[in-house]
């Protein structure tokens, strides 16, 4: 049989739309012509493929067994033409992240190490942020989506997704002699000159209420800027820091020594935050689902 592709296009769709009508709309064509080329089908096969009802049609016996190969056929030929289309949208274009430092670090650059890899041709803008900023940027349309860590308020028009946990511990410089290891009771804390972030910051809202919990007030005696410049400020003696774990193990630890908390410092999660309003574009949307597969939680 020479049957040509157009009609079995026609009978995929009148089929899994149970209707001439709806068929017609959605391959933009008139239901005369569509109900024409079903019945140049039925002789061509030389049988009835459909049953006429009042409120559209079914399929015959015959009608069935055509559509359990037409349909797999017409899915597979789907599937490859989304997967060129994604694959013509990566190959150009640009995806802007708004992230915080300690999401950055621990899971953004990593992540974009490999996309850039597999996606050479497009252009990626980070704007790194306090999680408060990020949001902001975000709200703005600024960004196509943020990374950032908890604590954050939540508007309605944003969503957010965890996907790891991190851990962070105290560290302070051998200046203080204090031991590898060495633990600083609650009360003991309030001894000490603390490095952290300004308000405003999700870090210091974090901080805040980790101090309340064990009793002692958090107060910044030294304000960094970001939070990759605490351990260089606790190498040159200002204070104790708190880090996240991932930023110690490519470390020179000479001068370094980490601290346990009597009551250990919670671990934080990052998150992924989007506009529930907008559909990301195609490089956009292979990048969350990248970093959405480093979902990991300690």
């Amino acid at each position: 049989m020479n049957i040509s592709y157009d009609y079995y296009r026609v009978f995929y769709y009148v089929s899994k739309y149970k209707s001439f009508t709806a068929a017609a709309r959605v391959l933009f064509n008139n239901q005369p012509n569509i109900t024409r080329m079903m019945k140049k089908l039925e002789e061509e096969l030389g049988c009835s493929l459909f049953i006429r009802q009042r409120h559209g049609v079914a399929l015959t016996p015959e009608g069935e067994k055509l559509y359990s190969h037409v349909s797999v056929a017409f899915e597979h030929i789907l599937t490859g033409e989304q997967e060129i289309a994604r694959d013509k949208g990566l190959a150009s274009g640009g995806v802007t992240i708004a992230a915080s430092e300690i999401a950055l670090h621990c899971v953004l650059l990593p992540v974009l190490k490999k996309y850039r890899k597999l996606y050479p041709g497009i252009r990626i803008k980070i704007s790194n942020n306090s999680t408060p900023q990020a949001l902001m940027t975000l709200k703005e349309g600024l960004a196509d989506f943020a990374i950032v860590t908890e604590p954050f308020d939540l508007p309605a028009n944003i969503s957010a997704e965890r996907i790891r946990s991190i851990r962070e511990v105290a560290v302070c410089s051998k200046e203080y002699g204090i031991e590898e290891g060495g633990a600083l009771t609650n009360n003991q804390i309030d001894e000490y000159p603390v490095i952290g972030l300004e308000e405003h910051t999700s870090s210091f809202t974090f901080y805040t209420e980790y101090f309340h919990s064990i009793g002692a007030t958090y107060k910044a005696d030294v304000v960094a800027a970001t939070a990759d410049q605490i351990l260089p400020m606790v190498r040159c003696d200002l204070g104790i820091g708190f880090v996240p774990v991932e930023f110690l193990r490519k470390e020179d630890m000479d001068n370094l020594v980490v601290l346990t908390m009597e009551r250990e410092v919670p671990k934080r999660n990052i998150c992924i935050l989007k506009r529930k309003d907008t559909t990301l574009s195609i490089a956009a949307y292979e990048l969350e689902k990248m970093l959405q597969q480093v979902k990991t939680y300690d």
